[in-house]
């Protein structure tokens, strides 16, 4: 029997032909190849009417093959099998399908229609604690930022926590990549009270980031890495072509060009006739080192091939082309125009004092007046800039708080881009980097915005005498109170008690290297001025700068500079140079230290320090009432709160009954394990012995306080805003001040070299003797310090007069280049602040 039953299974479980009618006769079934031949069995069953129905009526039907296993020809199991279809099915792209045929979710469709309004924008959109990407934008998320992207629903999608924003934020901006972010418009407490209870959060683009408005933008800029004393300059180029006509073509086209540094508020501009090679172009684009270029189409090869040649792969500069097509009947200037009307119209509707209004709408008609004296295409070059930073909230600084500088001045000189490149001005020649340059030598500032001014100072020196001169008596008086640096030391050990010691006015040196050293160690101010002006400095930055500030002003003030109205004469004994007395009085003036201890007196530090903007603002002479009120608010439904449990002691009879909060849950009143409350009561956690429960007037009380919160929130924050838009007023004034502490700071540096190089001062002829250049001694400056002290002196001796002209001659290597360079760069030093010979 059992042999019998052994046969029936192996039949039905043999693999079945392929039948060729739909009723096969009877007959043996086949068996699979094998190598040995099976013996030839045969079996009568026997079956009941029912089941002998059922075995026809599926061996009349089509039998279907087992699916083989590709490698073992072995069948595959059903679970295996979908697996392996869809592991080899092909791929499909992850852009979705019109939404005709393809169902989203709420937060897919909002995904949808924010990209459809900002294609060209990676989107980083709050859902929750996290940031996340979809799309495309979630692929290259995960290729930049080495995290993980899965489909989920109709896109690929990847996420970041929201406390690393700013990280990657950095991390994309630095790829080259415009970044935005979409946060949630309105609370959970919000939402539940209002119109939109079951809909997704609403959401909306907060915030566009890019290379050139990262270090101004909210929440992630303000940051000091990777960007050290390097500046980051939006600039925006356009063309026109010459008709030089029968002349010859001496020029290919006319150049405009606007370099706007938004972290700083600074605006260079300039148009120029340029040649096939683009000279004059290059040598802008490198002193400035711009970190984004805007293209106004149509650009000529020549100059497409020079900017493309500057922002190549390696030099993660972003480009970005914009049409000149508006402009073509010449409305860039009245573009600018409307931009100015309506930041006036603006400031008076939002603005009550008169004051205020007469301050900003006279820095918006100074700025008209400089912008209707530009040339025609920088106007043009400034539209396109404006309407750039439009999108990202930056447009009003070219109103207000832009200072205008053209490219070309006649007090300055214009390094050409080779002479930069020869020399090594910016830039060594083997590697690229800093290091071995000009610059790097020179540079011994001690703040990030001095070292960004010295490298202005080094690319333009300057042309006028009187400006030399007047540098080089600040930098002499500076290195020539080195000297009594130890005297002022230990005039400051002595003890403060002893009355009989005499008040001895400080050292200038001691002073401004204690004040440059504690400005090193504080935030960039520069920049962190700019950002209160954008509105988008948090409070403990804030808060930063101005400490900083007053600290510096207060420090300077102990030189006793008058100040024009009140000089009689005291300062000069102190402070000789004319334009470090006019450098100290404009970081130290009165109005400078009076306003930032105003400013200063409005906030609350503690609060600043823990991120509380609720407490921010210290309330005093009927400022800000919305804020006072919602505070009130606030307190209201606290103590009404509070005030609920002499209601619960009174039903529960219990006198010493209390609130207590478990894990975060406050107001839970906790009772014992068979005491009997109303049904109503909410349970909301246990132990072993106690019941913790919320009754329904404590849930409704804390809906009640909660919602007054996020009121307070919403108003504290408008309050905060239009704290620092009032800011505008005081922007001009800290900026001079900033200027000035930035301009001490090179100053310093400079006579740091002199001391440290045993630098001269150099001496220049009168404009009635002929031109001569007279070196004693001279050294290379950058081979001097390479070579530690190993390097060779050499004069030189020209004279218009005289001796004009030299030949170098020598072998390969024998430094005649080195020597043609050292005159260079020696008379480039001189033009700033001293000279590296011996005279």
């Amino acid at each position: 029997m059992g042999k019998q039953k052994q046969q029936i299974i192996s039949r039905f479980f043999a693999p079945k032909s392929k039948p060729t009618t739909t009723s096969p006769p009877p007959s043996p079934p086949q068996t699979a190849p094998s190598s040995s031949s099976s013996p030839k069995i045969t079996t009568t069953v026997a079956f009941s009417p029912s089941k002998r129905n059922l075995l026809s009526t599926r061996l009349t039907s089509t039998p279907k093959r087992p699916k083989l296993s590709p490698h073992t020809q072995n069948p595959l199991p059903s679970l295996h099998k979908k697996f392996v279809d869809k592991l080899l099915e092909p791929q499909t792209p992850q852009t979705p399908q019109p939404q005709n045929t393809q169902k989203f979710t709420p937060l897919e469709q909002q995904v949808v229609d924010l990209k459809q309004r900002y294609p060209d924008v990676l989107l980083m959109i709050e859902v929750g604690y996290k940031f996340r990407f979809f799309g495309e934008d979630a692929e290259i998320a995960a290729r930049v930022l080495g995290i993980y992207a899965h489909k989920d629903h109709n896109f690929m999608t990847a996420s970041v926590p929201t406390f690393r924003l700013n990280v990657h934020v950095r991390r994309l901006v630095s790829e080259g990549y415009k970044v935005g972010v979409v946060k949630q418009t309105e609370t959970a407490a919000i939402k539940a009270h209002g119109e939109n209870k079951s809909g997704p959060f609403c959401r909306g683009l907060s915030a566009l980031y890019t290379k050139a408005t990262l270090e101004a933008a909210e929440n992630v800029g303000g940051g000091e890495e990777e960007c050290g004393g390097e500046s980051n300059y939006l600039c925006c180029v356009v063309e026109k072509g010459l008709d030089c006509g029968a002349e010859g073509g001496v020029f290919d086209v006319r150049v405009g060009v606007v370099a706007v540094e938004i972290s700083t508020g600074d605006v260079v501009y300039g148009e120029f006739n340029d040649g096939f090679m683009r000279s004059g172009l290059e040598a802008f684009v490198l002193s400035l080192a711009p970190a984004e270029l805007l293209l106004g189409d149509p650009l000529s090869k020549q100059t497409e091939k020079l900017l493309l040649a500057y922002s190549g792969p390696s030099s993660n500069v972003r480009v970005e082309r914009v049409s000149r097509d508006c402009f073509s009947d010449g409305g860039a200037l009245a573009d600018v125009m409307s931009l100015y009307e309506n930041m006036i119209e603006d400031n008076l509707g939002d603005n009550e004092k008169q004051m205020t209004d007469a301050k900003e709408q006279g820095s918006c008609h100074l700025a008209i007046e400089g912008v209707i004296k530009m040339p025609d295409l920088a106007v043009e070059a400034l539209a396109l800039t404006v309407r750039h930073l439009k999108q990202f909230g930056f447009d009003r600084m070219l109103c207000l708080g832009a200072s205008f500088r053209p490219f070309s001045s006649n007090m300055e000189m214009n390094l050409s881009a080779n002479t930069l490149q020869q020399l090594e001005v910016l830039r060594n020649n083997s590697d690229g980097s800093e290091s071995g340059s000009l610059l790097h030598i020179m540079n011994h500032t001690l703040t990030i915005y001095g070292s960004r001014l010295l490298r202005h100072w080094v690319t333009h020196p300057l042309c006028d005498r009187n400006m030399i001169s007047a540098r080089l008596d600040a930098v002499s008086e500076i290195a020539e109170c080195m000297g009594s640096y130890k005297d002022s030391q230990r005039v400051s050990e002595l003890d403060e008690d002893d009355s009989e010691v005499a008040i001895v006015q400080p050292d200038l040196y001691y002073l401004l290297s204690a004040v440059l050293t504690a400005l090193g160690r504080s935030p960039d101010i520069e920049r962190g001025i700019t950002r209160i002006f954008h509105r988008t400095a948090t409070a403990s930055e804030f808060i930063a700068v101005f400490q900083a500030i007053l600290a510096a002003g207060k420090q300077l003030k102990r030189l006793c500079i008058q100040e024009e109205h009140n000089y009689d004469g005291v300062g000069s004994k102190t402070v000789k140079s004319v334009l470090l007395k006019r450098l100290i009085l404009a970081a130290s003036s009165s109005s400078v230290v009076g306003n930032a201890a105003k400013l200063l007196s409005t906030l609350n530090k503690e609060a600043a320090e823990q991120g509380d903007l609720t407490n921010l603002i210290i309330i005093s002479d009927d400022q800000f009432p919305e804020v006072a009120r919602a505070r009130e608010a606030v307190q209201f439904a606290k103590e009404k709160l509070d005030s609920l449990i002499g209601l619960y002691r009174k039903q529960l009879q219990m006198r010493n009954l209390e609130f207590m909060s478990v894990s975060g849950t406050t107001h839970l009143i906790e009772l014992p394990l068979d005491f009997k409350v109303p049904l109503n009561w909410v349970k909301v956690n246990s132990t072993k012995k106690m019941i913790r429960y919320h009754p329904p007037e404590v849930l409704t009380a804390l809906d009640q306080l909660l919602l007054a919160n996020e009121e307070l929130m919403i108003v504290s924050r408008a309050a905060w805003d239009s704290f620092l838009r009032g800011f505008g007023i005081y922007y001009a004034e800290f900026r001079a001040a900033v200027q000035a502490l930035a301009t001490l700071d090179c100053l310093f540096s400079f006579a740091t070299l002199l001391k440290n190089k045993n630098y001269v001062r150099p001496m220049f002829v009168d404009d009635s003797e002929p031109l001569q250049i007279n070196i004693c001694s001279g050294r290379h400056p950058v081979l001097e310090t390479i070579l530690q002290g190993n390097f060779v002196p050499n004069d030189t001796n020209l004279c218009a007069d005289k001796e004009y002209c030299q030949i170098v001659t020598g072998p390969n290597m024998g430094g005649k280049s080195c020597y043609i360079r050292q005159v260079a760069l020696i008379a480039l030093m001189a033009q700033h602040c001293q000279q590296n010979c011996m005279c």
